[in-house]
């Protein structure tokens, strides 16, 4: 029997040369040329990687199957557009670490709330996902220059993406940090950022790379699997947490910021409720927004382990 792969595992093509030259023909001629461009190289990461198109496709047909009014499928030319708004937003995020998406370019919602928590002195907790591009939040770092961001990423694809954004801004008011797992180190340094008044962002919605502790939720009307990490962090912090949503629509990157409350608290035999709770109010904050935006969540891996 063929073992499925974590995902960590999988290769990440957003990584290849293609994107480099994609990149290097948006910077160059526009956006309207970038599209020529873009078509043969996603052609040849689509047809490549059966894995992934295999995943985009289920997760498609469970989209399908949840709510018809989507006019989506699983078919091969849906999962094909699939493809096509990931390298796109693979685009977004370098021109967004470059400093090409202007200030003027995007939409806040929740802005003046996470501000004002901020103005006390103390940071915030970001509960992000892998819908649209939560990267494009460092506009707001360049808009409100006392803002800095710690954003958690967990694998070795991830620090070879980080250095080529690096290479584009290195004097990003963003900083990125390479974890493998949540422990008492990674919490207490996280801690220190929280009180020196960053903003710490974490991905909520993929599984702990080391096979750490999950919980189960319902996502599109099928149990999945989110990683208990980030949610003992909302406890732990002892700060404000919010749920972070970005997602593009017409032409326009709309973030959304969602409070969910001072800071996650729990007596010891409350803890299991509280934080399964907030997973399951996490997994249908997404379920909405992905639904707004179906072709924009980008799990590209067996997200309900079937």
């Amino acid at each position: 029997m063929k073992t499925k792969r974590h995902w960590s595992q999988m290769q990440d093509w957003s990584l290849a040369w293609g994107m480099r030259l994609l990149f290097t023909v948006y910077r160059l001629c526009g956006r309207q040329m970038l599209q020529v461009f873009l078509y043969p190289v996603v052609t040849y990461y689509w047809l490549a990687n059966s894995a992934a198109r295999r995943a985009s496709r289920d997760y498609l047909a469970r989209l399908a199957a949840f709510q018809p009014e989507v006019k989506l499928s699983g078919s091969l030319f849906d999962s094909y557009r699939h493809f096509l708004g990931f390298a796109n937003a693979i685009i977004d995020k370098l021109a967004a670490w470059s400093g090409l998406i202007a200030v003027n370019d995007v939409e806040f919602s929740g802005r003046e709330q996470l501000l004002a928590d901020l103005a006390g002195g103390r940071g915030a907790l970001l509960l992000a996902n892998h819908l649209g591009n939560p990267e494009v939040c460092r506009v707001m770092a360049d808009r409100d220059a006392a803002v800095k961001i710690t954003v958690l990423v967990h694998t070795k694809h991830a620090e070879k993406f980080n250095r080529l954004l690096r290479r584009y801004n290195p004097d990003s008011a963003m900083n990125l940090l390479q974890v493998t797992e949540i422990n008492a180190a990674t919490a207490m340094l996280l801690a220190e950022k929280i009180e020196q008044g960053e903003l710490v962002v974490i991905a909520a919605d993929r599984t702990p790379v080391n096979g750490g502790r999950t919980l189960t939720v319902d996502f599109l009307g099928a149990p999945a699997r989110l990683p208990l990490g980030p949610f003992v962090l909302a406890g732990l912090l002892k700060c404000p947490v919010y749920f972070l949503f970005c997602v593009k629509r017409n032409g326009r990157h709309q973030i959304v910021f969602e409070r969910i409350g001072d800071a996650l608290s729990w007596r010891r035999e409350q803890r299991d409720a509280v934080i399964q709770q907030a997973a399951a109010l996490f997994a249908q904050r997404l379920q909405q927004h992905t639904l707004q935006a179906p072709l924009q969540w980008f799990n590209f891996y067996d997200f309900w382990q079937t």
